[in-house]
């Protein structure tokens, strides 16, 4: 295994920002990604697993979860930049963002393709599992680096961050190319 390419980090920060977790397990010393969705999402898995195998250790399996959820999911090797990746997204175990956090086109492509969802006349990006220093940070940093104004909604008892109905198009059109055939029905 070399150095990731540009591309596997932004899939990995994507995959982060969504439903991905680092991981480094007691008495190892580094980090190791795991992808995991539903068996619904076989295309989207796949796919990640085409981008990241020279990092993976075998194909996707499909799980029997909880109750009668069917999970897709794979883990990559352990890999000194995995372990700067956790380092920057995770304190005490939990994901936070980082203050230098720079988004690309493919990071909020795949952070929509893991989290996000068409609603009325714009998009949510399911984002409850950062806390709401870490929300709000995020909906800075779309504002900072590429103009989408977005807002944190509250859901049930947590937060996901709403793109405003002003920002809908542009967000689409940047992250548009970089969406897989399967995942296109999150834009409605």
């Amino acid at each position: 295994m070399g150095s990731l390419t540009q591309e596997q980090k932004s899939i990995i920060i994507g995959s982060i920002l969504g439903d991905g977790y680092l991981r480094i397990i007691s008495g190892r010393k580094n980090a190791f990604l795991e992808i995991n969705h539903s068996i619904k999402e076989r295309e989207y898995v796949d796919w990640k697993y085409r981008k990241l195998k020279s990092l993976v250790k075998s194909s996707p399996k499909a799980r029997k979860g909880n109750g009668k959820r069917i999970a897709y999911r794979f883990f990559t090797h352990q890999h000194p930049e995995l372990t700067e990746i956790y380092q920057k997204f995770y304190r005490d175990r939990k994901k936070m963002i980082p203050d230098d956090l720079q988004l690309d086109f493919l990071i909020m492509a795949v952070w929509f393709m893991d989290d996000g969802n068409r609603t009325y006349q714009t998009y949510y990006l399911n984002s409850q599992n950062f806390d709401y220093f870490s929300q709000k940070k995020l909906t800075e940093v779309l504002r900072n680096q590429y103009k989408i104004e977005s807002t944190l909604n509250r859901d049930k008892e947590y937060h996901r961050i709403r793109i405003k109905q002003s920002s809908a198009e542009r967000f689409k059109e940047l992250i548009c190319k970089f969406i897989i055939p399967s995942m296109k029905y999150k834009f409605g």
